[in-house]
């Protein structure tokens, strides 16, 4: 039976909004696994777009391992398997998407911490103080600290010995740096704004070394309140520049 899909109406991208309407039928079901595609001229008529539409969201699914291509026969549905985690770019730019990206670092970060005060080892508060002590060098060199922002946290995430954790961290690795340039390159327009990350920073490692977990969570969730805080009271001229721009490749589909 031949899949009848309705028209889209202007709005975002349409070539996006196709490979998603094409990837919920998929992962639905009604297109099912080794279905063969409609010709590109039905699915220009069916969808009411263009060729080259057309042509741009068989590729994106192509590189969601949706579909293949088989020489001489067509397109055909592939075992769509589990959904991988996507976020939509068009809103990549926004203060309101770093700020939501902080807080995701918040909900995983905030239980990282309590874990790591509970599970440290000596190694691994030797690694956490060396990662801060890094970070400061960094700053006093006149350097950004981004990398070494990321390698405090990671050790911190270590110390916490769940590696289900720590993967899910590795994986949203891409946007998790990007939220921290942006929130560092603000936070270095301002002195008070450095010397409250560094405050936040301390106490998030003097709680795990103490092995006080509730303690270690209050100052970790704290830590992602006032970096979204802070992005708010971004002053106007900073989010319209260099704010924006660093934003801007947070997400890439």
């Amino acid at each position: 039976m031949t899949p009848v899909f309705q028209t889209l109406t202007p709005g975002a991208r349409l070539s996006d909004r196709m490979a998603d309407a094409l990837e919920t039928e998929i992962r639905a079901g009604r297109l099912a696994p080794g279905t063969k595609l409609p010709t590109e001229v039905a699915m220009t008529e069916q969808f009411a777009v263009s060729r080259t539409v057309v042509r741009e969201a068989v590729s994106q699914l192509k590189s969601r391992g949706l579909i293949d291509s088989r020489q001489g026969s067509g397109m055909y549905v592939r075992d769509a398997g589990f959904a991988p985690l996507s976020f939509d770019a068009r809103h990549a730019g926004s203060r309101a998407a770093v700020v939501q990206i902080v807080e995701v670092r918040r909900a995983l970060e905030t239980e990282v911490a309590g874990l790591a005060a509970q599970r440290r080892q000596p190694g691994d508060m030797a690694r956490i103080v060396a990662s801060i002590g890094k970070l400061a060098d960094a700053v006093r060199g006149g350097g950004d600290g981004v990398a070494e922002d990321v390698a405090f946290h990671r050790a911190i995430a270590e110390a916490a010995r769940n590696p289900f954790l720590l993967e899910t961290l590795q994986y949203l690795g891409q946007f998790l740096t990007g939220a921290t340039r942006v929130t560092r390159a603000n936070e270095a327009r301002r002195l008070d704004f450095a010397a409250q990350v560094a405050d936040e920073h301390d106490r998030i490692v003097s709680a795990i070394e103490m092995g006080d977990a509730t303690a270690a969570r209050l100052a970790a969730s704290g830590h992602m309140d006032n970096a979204i805080r802070r992005i708010e009271q971004a002053d106007p001229a900073f989010w319209a520049q260099e704010g924006e721009a660093l934003a801007r490749p947070l997400i890439k589909r």
